[in-house]
């Protein structure tokens, strides 16, 4: 009898202990999750386009037009006959509704407001960028900390640029100092792999952080989740609602935000785009095929997380 007893404790602890082995490893796994301890602030599932919330068009700013790589990005009704914003069905998107982005080869001169390329054959396109930021520095919808999460499906094309990125409020009309957060940036040419970037523009004290992402998955074939957490003084981006790696230091990225100190006394928000451009830094590429003069990207959802 008092072996059995003493079986039945041996067992008692052994269970005990993988048991809390268990529940360790689930506590480290949810701790990589930055939305366990957050509440959600903001949701859009984009079962439409909030016209009062979003603003579509060049990027909010008066430091240039804010137009860049080779296509122009129209406003919301469109530019030269192309309207690039629509509400599609997709039923890998969580509520069966994406936005879909399209970019489209015009291939003639246009005239698109203030934009250098209507009159340059390579770039002669129109794309689309959304914002919750106007030109007269309105933010819409801004957040100073959170985790800021965009679940995206990106082209396979050799110039698609899209991205998911935040601005400071104060850049808009007082752009001599900025803060650009580009939390993903994808090349349609590089199927499983981004940038992720940091960008403490002008003097005093410009700052720049960047780290490469290997996904290990293809970026173009299924939605993907893209994010970055803004707390009182850094940031961290995060693939997969797991935290990024900063290939200089084999660690983490953690990133400082060294004009936290301004973003607070100026009360500033940092506020999203969705956009999707095309690359100006590598060659046109001769001859594209009619199934590459029209391309689109998807965004089944944008949420913010305090």
């Amino acid at each position: 009898m008092a072996e059995h007893a003493m079986s039945r404790r041996s067992f008692v602890s052994t269970a005990t202990a993988l048991l809390c082995a268990g529940l360790a490893r689930t506590a480290q796994a949810d701790s990589d999750d930055p939305t366990a301890v957050r509440s959600l602030a903001f949701e859009d599932n984009f079962s439409q386009l909030d016209w009062s919330v979003w603003n579509a068009g060049p990027k909010a700013g008066t430091f240039d037009p804010g137009f860049y790589g080779r296509s122009a990005f129209a406003r919301r009704t469109g530019e030269e006959g192309f309207d690039p914003y629509a509400i599609v069905d997709d039923p890998r998107a969580e509520n069966g509704k994406a936005l879909q982005i399209s970019a489209k080869y015009i291939g003639s001169p246009m005239s698109v407001p203030a934009y250098y390329g209507n009159n340059s054959s390579e770039h002669q396109w129109i794309s689309g960028n959304i914002q919750t930021a106007k030109k007269d520095g309105i933010v819409t919808k801004g957040w100073r900390k959170g985790y800021f999460e965009a679940r995206m499906l990106f082209p396979s094309h050799p110039l698609t640029w899209p991205a998911f990125w935040l601005m400071n409020g104060r850049s808009i009309l007082d752009p001599k100092t900025s803060i650009e957060i580009d939390v993903v940036e994808h090349k349609g040419f590089e199927l499983s792999q981004y940038g992720t970037y940091l960008h403490e523009w002008g003097q005093p004290g410009e700052h720049h952080e960047s780290t490469g992402v290997a996904a290990g998955v293809d970026l173009t074939t299924d939605y993907r989740r893209y994010g970055i957490l803004i707390d009182s003084t850094k940031c961290v981006p995060y693939f997969e609602r797991k935290p990024v790696t900063d290939t200089r230091t084999g660690k983490p990225a953690n990133w400082p935000i060294n004009r936290s100190p301004d973003l607070d006394l100026d009360g500033d928000v940092f506020w999203p785009l969705l956009t999707l451009a095309l690359r100006a830094d590598v060659p046109y590429p001769p001859n594209l095929p009619n199934d590459q003069l029209h391309t689109q990207m998807r965004i089944d959802y944008f949420r913010v997380y305090t």
